[in-house]
């Protein structure tokens, strides 16, 4: 689906990928319900869009509470008249802790924002969706939804279920208007860490690897370009790709280049 003149709904719109996201979205001719749960963050991505921020509407949003979600597609359709797609951006990791050491409040956390926050938009804004000529669903998951990461496995468990979720929509929606895309991306240069609380475990990246990583602005223009011609799944980053085609012909051997990785 192309975005010229189409209405696109963008969570975790207040910084990193979702803040791209709006931009390279506006740059496309779309017009953006950018939602996200901090004001300020939105307000922050309204200025960097300049003269287009006249094209975004701003919606603060706990994804969290069900009712506050289902209510958003009337507000989005009052404010622009219509909506044509969503970006299921939002989300956010956990400590690096095994599962035996996390408390059962962050577990609920992880997985009511990341996999029950996309369900509540899925099933809010299809009803709306199927009635477009032409609509667009893109789910973020992760390299960890199916590759094993040590100390994110209650993430990892999270964006698995978003995967299934998606793969499982696409093939329910497969002669529909509505067409569908999993996005998979691997090390982004994002503040992901901060914006979940999480204080860090590990060793900061070297120089090297953060080379290796992608910018925000570049994962957003993979993922728009997957959304624009409906790919059924996305890999963003040489990481992920990578270790996709690893995980293909051997998921243990996969599981264990990861695991090796996060010791040096």
């Amino acid at each position: 689906m192309k975005v010229m003149d189409k209405v696109i709904v963008v969570t975790g719109a207040g910084g990193g990928i979702g803040r791209e996201l709006v931009l390279n979205l506006l740059a496309k001719g779309a017009s953006v319900a950018a939602v996200d749960l901090n004001n300020e963050a939105l307000e922050e991505t309204v200025k960097a869009a300049g003269e287009k921020g006249t094209k975004v509407s701003t919606h603060v949003l706990n994804l969290t509470e069900r009712e506050a979600v289902e209510a958003l597609p009337e507000q989005v359709i009052a404010h622009h008249g219509k909506v044509d797609g969503i970006i299921n951006n939002a989300g956010i990791i956990q400590p690096f802790i095994p599962v035996s050491d996390l408390d059962y409040d962050k577990i609920k956390l992880v997985m009511d924002i990341n996999f029950y926050g996309t369900l509540y938009m899925v099933k809010s804004f299809l009803p709306h969706l199927q009635k477009r000529p032409v609509a667009h669903i893109t789910n973020v998951s992760s390299m960890g939804g199916f590759v094993p990461v040590p100390g994110q496995s209650i993430y990892g468990a999270s964006k698995a279920a978003v995967k299934l979720l998606t793969e499982g929509l696409h093939s329910e929606l497969k002669d529909t208007n509505v067409k569908v895309t999993v996005v998979f991306p691997g090390g982004v240069s994002t503040n992901i860490m901060q914006n979940s609380n999480v204080e860090r475990s590990r060793k900061p990246a070297d120089e090297n690897q953060k080379h290796q990583l992608l910018t925000a602005p570049e994962a957003a223009e993979i993922i728009v370009d997957g959304m624009e011609k409906d790919e059924y799944r996305v890999l963003a980053g040489k990481d992920v790709k990578l270790l996709d085609k690893i995980y293909r012909l051997s998921p243990k051997r996969a599981a264990k280049i990861i695991a090796e990785k996060l010791k040096n």
